[in-house]
């Protein structure tokens, strides 16, 4: 499980992001990181009796947990780490583009949900189709009673079109779905929910909410 000692860390990096400071305080980096790899082992072994997806891909679960090292070759912002912890669990791996379940761990700012975020446009392209034709379905998903108890802000996009896109016309009843560039969902944590012992089921039920609108987008894919 996370506890309070993860979140202070992520703090105290997030106000000392430099590598002397980093290799200083190295065993309490290690400790947090295995908080999280427990924290995802858990949360994996969970997902697999719900999404056959998952646990047909046989998942390491270290795979599923992005490097704290920035890629700052290109970036303006050249402060060399990560302060938060982030986990992507999806079928063929988290650089597949499949769409999958997510953990977001930072002290305030913590979150959890599913989807595909600013997928590429030929796999947009396939979502689109997808919802347009089978738009009751989809409609269906996001009316769920666990879906809206865990996210009343229903579906979000990353980005949206402003006009429909190309081969769509406006009269489409699904149109405002159509536009937009990504499918993704979110609840937010506090840092308390976060290190309390029953965070874990927390995710759990989030997950499960989400895992009929990671099917639907991944059958479109």
């Amino acid at each position: 499980m996370i506890t309070d000692a993860t979140l202070a860390f992520l703090r105290d990096l997030k106000a000392n992001n430099d590598r002397l400071w980093f290799g200083e305080h190295k065993p309490e980096y290690q400790q947090a990181y295995s908080e999280m790899l427990e924290t995802v082992v858990q949360l994996l072994a969970v997902i697999t009796t719900f999404d056959a997806d998952i646990s047909a891909s046989h998942l390491d679960p270290k795979s599923c947990i992005m490097r704290i090292n920035r890629d700052i070759r290109f970036s303006r912002e050249k402060s060399p780490y990560k302060t938060n912890f982030f986990a992507f669990i999806n079928k063929g791996g988290r650089k597949s583009p499949w769409g999958g379940y997510y953990l977001h761990i930072e002290p305030g700012g913590s979150f959890a949900g599913g989807g595909i975020y600013m997928p590429e446009a030929a796999v947009l392209e396939q979502t689109r189709q997808e919802i347009a034709a089978h738009f009751g379905e989809w409609q269906t998903i996001l009316a769920g009673r666990d879906f809206t108890a865990q996210f009343p802000e229903g579906v979000l996009p990353s980005g949206k079109l402003v006009r429909p896109p190309k081969g769509y016309e406006s009269s489409n009843p699904a149109v405002e779905y159509l536009k937009f560039k990504g499918y993704y969902t979110q609840r937010n944590f506090t840092d308390q929910t976060v290190a309390d012992p029953g965070f874990i089921a927390e995710i759990t039920n989030v997950f499960r909410a989400v895992s009929p609108l990671v099917h639907f987008l991944n059958r479109a894919l």
